[in-house]
């Protein structure tokens, strides 16, 4: 059987990899697709490929169609390994290919693959005649790495955006519409918050960019291609990119013996009856990256730990290295927490909130040994106050 034609002559000849559950700290719960695809006109094309692991899977695939010697040129618009790590594979098996690339991309291949590769180094803007089409390279640089572009073919209408607008969701079925909107949409806008949020401000400028573009398909090199929500996704990145809120306060926490928990589960009443929504999560039982996905597009945040040798403990120390990684900015943030002997974890917290470019940090909020009955009515009025200051 042949792979799944997105439109005619253009199959969809990439792998959907179920089984991976973490791309470095980011935790990928519904696994992930690395997504090529095979353009069947004069000069036969590529674009992308895969993951390493997957090389033989996307050959098998292309050789359905089409011989692989038959292949003349590839195009890499990302040279991250997820992407292409098939390309010393397609050297060999596509003799006459060439391979169309940024300069950026070519000194990072020659670096991760060596100089193996007949490369042709596109500028933005250059064109590629293949026949009936003639492909568009768009820069995207930063977006999400400096030799990353998008690839438009005017005679489909497809914009192939490589990073942008993916998400990491592996599924049968290929199409916005035909999966879970809810799902899709969350699975969406976890993808940004993790692998574009740092780069968020460059969002509008390359929409100024693709507004020139007439395509009715998006078709990423991650999850489900986009024909029927374009609107909708072209939408949230433009709000994701301007740090839109939704007026939410996410509190995670650690705790040793319950007192932070307790003080965690006080200042979530308070801000509840504040009117304001609120997302609680226990680290170490939630990923980081879950995390950042609802920070995103939250309005405030506070991290709670207990004091461990005179700092905070390692899950919520992993936490906020995290988002320090990512440059969370535009939100008010503040620390909680319970210490015995000595304090250190709320100072090491309000540190690492600082680094993270949170816009506020705000007085937290500490208590001795186990909250008593006074400390928590204490904690409520504080997530309370903090909700309230979130809405001003």
């Amino acid at each position: 059987m042949q792979p799944l034609q997105i439109v005619e002559n253009i199959y969809d000849v990439g792998v959907q990899d179920w089984a991976v559950r973490d791309f470095h700290g980011y935790k990928t719960e519904r696994g992930a697709t690395y997504n090529s695809y095979l353009i069947m006109d004069e000069k036969i094309t590529l674009i992308d490929t895969v993951k390493a692991p997957f090389t033989e899977e996307l050959l098998r695939n292309i050789s359905k169609v089409t011989p692989l010697e038959s292949i003349e040129c590839i195009v890499i618009n990302h040279v991250e390994p997820d992407h292409s790590g098939a390309m010393p594979a397609l050297a060999k098996a596509c003799p006459k290919a060439k391979f169309y690339i940024t300069m950026q991309g070519k000194n990072e291949a020659i670096q991760h693959y060596g100089d193996i590769f007949d490369f042709e180094v596109v500028k933005d803007g250059a064109t590629l005649n293949i026949g009936k089409r003639t492909l568009t390279f768009a820069s995207m640089a930063m977006l999400h790495w400096p030799d990353s572009m998008a690839t438009y073919s005017a005679y489909d209408r497809i914009l192939f955006s490589n990073d942008a607008f993916g998400q990491h969701y592996a599924t049968s079925k290929r199409f916005d519409y035909d999966v879970d909107y809810g799902e899709l949409f969350y699975e969406a806008r976890k993808y940004f918050a993790n692998i574009l949020w740092p780069y968020a401000k460059l969002i509008e400028r390359a929409f100024m960019k693709l507004s020139a573009l007439d395509f009715t398909m998006i078709a990423p090199s991650h999850g489900v291609i986009w024909k029927r929500y374009i609107p909708e996704i072209l939408k949230a990145y433009l709000d994701w990119g301007k740090g839109v809120q939704d007026g939410s306060l996410v509190i995670a926490y650690d705790s040793m013996w319950g007192g932070t928990e307790k003080l965690a589960r006080a200042i979530a009443r308070g801000a509840a009856n504040a009117g304001v929504v609120v997302k609680m999560f226990k680290m170490g039982a939630t990923p980081n990256s879950t995390v950042a996905a609802e920070l995103f597009t939250a309005s405030g945040f506070l991290a709670g730990s207990s004091t461990l040798n005179c700092s905070m403990l390692p899950n919520m120390g992993s936490l906020l290295i995290y988002l320090k990684g990512l440059g969370a900015k535009g939100k008010k943030a503040a620390a909680f927490g319970t210490f015995g002997w000595g304090g250190g974890a709320q100072k090491d917290m309000e540190e690492l909130l600082e680094k993270s470019c949170f816009d506020a940090v705000e007085p937290g909020f500490n208590c001795k040994w186990t909250p008593q009955e006074a400390d928590l009515e204490k904690a409520e009025q504080y997530g309370y106050d903090f909700a309230l200051s979130l809405k001003k």
